[in-house]
């Protein structure tokens, strides 16, 4: 008898939905080692961890991978359409959760929040007054947006109708920047912008892209945040360029390693802040991610296609090894 297998606990209202639709285990580590042992023989996986391409070698019974969010690049996918195993992600649904999250850390980068606190706490009033006099407005910048999906929109819609900011913005397609929002190319936007916010997808055209290059032509007094993936970022170039000031600071939420080490040289700048891939996480953002997956579950146990299919091409040999 197969089960639904799920690489991380899941919300209280998912855990539910699932319980009803059929056996839930959750991995007890999301290591790929532990997930190819416990997770052989399930009919569904929930991903939230990378998983490896053999999960979908020798699992006759595997029906569907559920991405629980929007980034495909924890799954296989070619791995998992030549098994005939269907693709599913829950697209949207924390667009609005990554967009606050970018301004959280913009706003304390500009304010000096880290060491205003610090000082204040260690140093006393007068101390912590004096982060001030370093400290930034948001209005009147200009902030570049690369990526225009869900979440670049959403970040979008907070800076140019919450904080009247200028936006320009890169895409794929030039018609994919919103009425408000100015085109340009990559490397205008980064010589151009004052927050340049990385929010595209991860793949081997983005890996690498804000290099040494790019990063040598942004504003010395420009604030960097990646809410997209480590890998899309040089990590060499960026410390170099924090160690001799070249931008005013980052903020990162995701990283080449991760878990990032703690003797990682982003810990030791001031300006820089760190958090561990929460830019998305909510309580109301894991319930809504939760419960998405779990209702495309019930579909494909159902028989039906998943609303968010995204390997169309694997449905003739799916329909093949589980006829409807």
């Amino acid at each position: 008898m197969s089960f639904i297998f799920s690489t991380h606990p899941l919300h209280s209202a998912a855990e539910a939905m699932l319980k009803a639709a059929g056996e839930l285990r959750v991995a007890s580590a999301p290591d790929g080692e532990t997930l190819l042992r416990e997770g052989h023989g399930a009919g569904i996986v929930i991903v939230r961890a990378p998983i490896p391409p053999a999960f979908f070698h020798d699992a006759p019974v595997l029906r569907a991978a559920i991405r629980h969010g929007a980034g495909l690049d924890m799954v296989p996918m070619d791995a998992a359409t030549r098994a005939g195993v269907l693709v599913a992600n829950v697209p949207a649904v924390n667009a609005s959760t990554v967009a606050e999250h970018v301004f959280l850390v913009t706003l304390a980068l500009l304010r000096r929040f880290r060491v205003m606190d610090r000082e204040l706490r260690q140093g006393g009033w007068a101390t912590g007054r004096s982060q001030s006099d370093e400290a930034g407005d948001l209005g009147g910048r200009t902030i570049g947006i690369v990526g225009m999906g869900n979440v670049g929109q959403a970040i979008f819609r907070i800076a140019k109708f919450g904080f009247n900011l200028e936006v320009v913005a890169t895409s794929r397609l030039a018609e994919g920047v919103p009425d408000g929002a100015r085109f340009l190319p990559l490397d205008d936007l980064v010589a151009t912008a004052d927050i340049l916010v990385l929010c595209c997808p991860l793949t081997p055209e983005t890996t690498g892209l804000l290099n040494d290059r790019r990063i040598g032509r942004m504003k010395r007094d420009s604030i960097l945040v990646n809410v997209s993936r480590g890998p899309v970022i040089d990590d060499a170039a960026l410390i170099e360029a924090l160690r001799e000031g070249r931008i005013r600071g980052a903020a990162l939420d995701v990283f080449t390693t991760q878990p990032l080490p703690l003797g990682h040289p982003y810990f030791s700048f001031d300006n820089v802040i760190i958090t561990p891939h929460i830019a998305g996480l909510t309580q109301e953002s894991m319930m809504r991610m939760g419960t998405g997956a779990a209702s495309e579950v019930v579909r494909v146990l159902k028989g039906e296609l998943p609303v968010n299919l995204r390997n169309p091409e694997a449905v003739e040999h799916y329909r093949r090894r589980f006829p409807a």
